[in-house]
């Protein structure tokens, strides 16, 4: 019965949380395996996955023209040709700026200027353009978005492909993990800079630190700073430019891929309304509640070894729930001029309103907390029972696992008879 019991152990259990505790290659669980850093197998088997959307080969760098990267939409991992796509505006904003007017003295504004900076300047509220300038959102905000979802892709390799990996090659990661470790490099390099450049911006609202009520309060908050708005549309560029790279498989993906997916979406979905309806205060306080430990969590996968999760519950998980609650309790604070549908007077806050805003900060949380209890559990049982350091993952691996443990068996049976 014992001897059974040990061959049923051996078997992975049924279940997304079972499949992530049990299974080596998952870069949760790889944390806590018994391992030199950075070594744990995080890719996903081929099989399980189908061929890339677009891609001829997933994680290659190499660019097959520009045209043809354009088609493929190779163009998101190929720094050579996503650098290309950048220059053409600058060079035609420039060309416009410089020489257009020596042709034409009356010529327009530049039309490659949106692409470049933001649009749609307001009137100050104070009457003082010139020391408290203000934007609005408008549909040249588009635009930005799209030029910068081509910045981030051309970033993001210059990091991993330029940075990560000649820092990789000198530590003696192995060839397999280059690709990972640049990913979380990126990731640390990238939350670190938004999450401090969040904090100054909330610093410059009445919303510092924390202050829910001011998300509701003197709403619409329709004319925004310069910086906040900047900073917001290149945040939904970065988010969008990610679930590019997810969706169309441009690069191999890891076991928690719909979970990353679902995540993506979540966020888009709260960045997209949150700047539709005219609140970016409480967009900003989500971001920067969000960024600062994931600079941590990056970290801890570069380092392999977790920490700063007092941190990580402050940020990912109490500041949160202020925030839900707040949405739940203070969403009646804001003017009863503003509790109607009225877009073009930029006010959308009918009764339902308050539910649309929190049900994704309430779906965001959850991931949050699936993530955490994950993490929380599988270093629980790694620490007290070695739980991880014999399973395995693949069918092959407890096929031979099985016939081994049955062929002891028999030997075992065979010998007691024999005495």
């Amino acid at each position: 019965m014992a001897a059974n019991s040990a061959i049923m152990s051996r078997r992975p259990r049924a279940g997304t949380i079972s499949r992530i505790e049990t299974n080596s290659s998952h870069h949760i669980a790889g944390l806590f395996m018994p391992q030199t850093p950075l070594e744990s197998p995080v890719d996903a088997p081929a099989s399980p996955w189908p061929k890339p959307l677009f891609a001829a080969e997933i994680g290659s760098t190499t660019s097959e023209g520009l045209l043809r990267d354009l088609r493929t939409w190779r163009w998101v991992v190929v720094p050579s040709s996503s650098l290309k796509l950048l220059l053409i505006p600058v060079v035609l904003h420039l060309q416009w700026i410089f020489i257009t007017p020596l042709v034409f003295p009356d010529a327009p504004t530049s039309p490659f200027a949106p692409l470049l900076f933001i649009s749609h300047p307001t009137p100050s509220p104070i009457g003082d353009d010139v020391n408290d300038p203000r934007y609005r959102k408008g549909y040249l905000d588009l635009v930005f978005l799209a030029y910068h979802i081509i910045l981030w892709s051309f970033v993001r390799q210059l990091v991993i492909i330029h940075i990560c990996r000649p820092i990789a090659h000198y530590s003696g990661v192995k060839e397999s993990k280059l690709a990972r470790f640049g990913e979380q490099g990126y990731a640390m390099i990238y939350f670190a800079f938004f999450g401090l450049w969040g904090m100054r911006i909330m610093s410059q609202l009445p919303t510092w630190w924390y202050q829910p009520q001011y998300f509701w309060i003197d709403y619409p908050h329709w004319q925004m700073k310069p910086e906040l708005k900047r900073y917001y549309l290149m945040q939904a560029a970065y988010w969008c430019q990610q679930l590019i790279v997810l969706l169309f498989r441009l690069e191999k993906p890891r076991k928690d891929y719909y979970e990353l997916v679902a995540h993506h979406f979540v966020t888009l979905w709260l960045v997209g309304w949150s700047y539709l309806i005219n609140l970016t205060l409480i967009g900003n306080a989500v971001y920067t509640s969000m960024d600062i430990p994931d600079t941590w969590l990056a970290l801890s996968f570069l380092l392999h070894y977790l920490r700063m999760e007092r941190t990580q519950m402050y940020f990912r998980h109490y500041l949160n729930l202020v925030m839900l609650y707040s949405v739940y309790k203070d969403f009646d604070l804001m003017p009863q001029a503003a509790k109607f549908w009225k877009p073009s007077e930029g006010v959308w806050m009918v009764w339902w309103m308050k539910w649309q805003i929190f049900a994704p900060i309430l779906l965001l949380q959850c991931l949050n907390i699936f993530w955490y209890f994950l993490i929380l559990r599988i270093a629980y049982r790694a620490a007290t029972q070695n739980a991880l350091a014999d399973e395995r993952s693949d069918d092959e691996d407890s096929d031979s696992e099985d016939a081994k443990a049955k062929s002891k068996l028999k030997s075992k049976s065979k010998a007691g008879k024999a005495d």
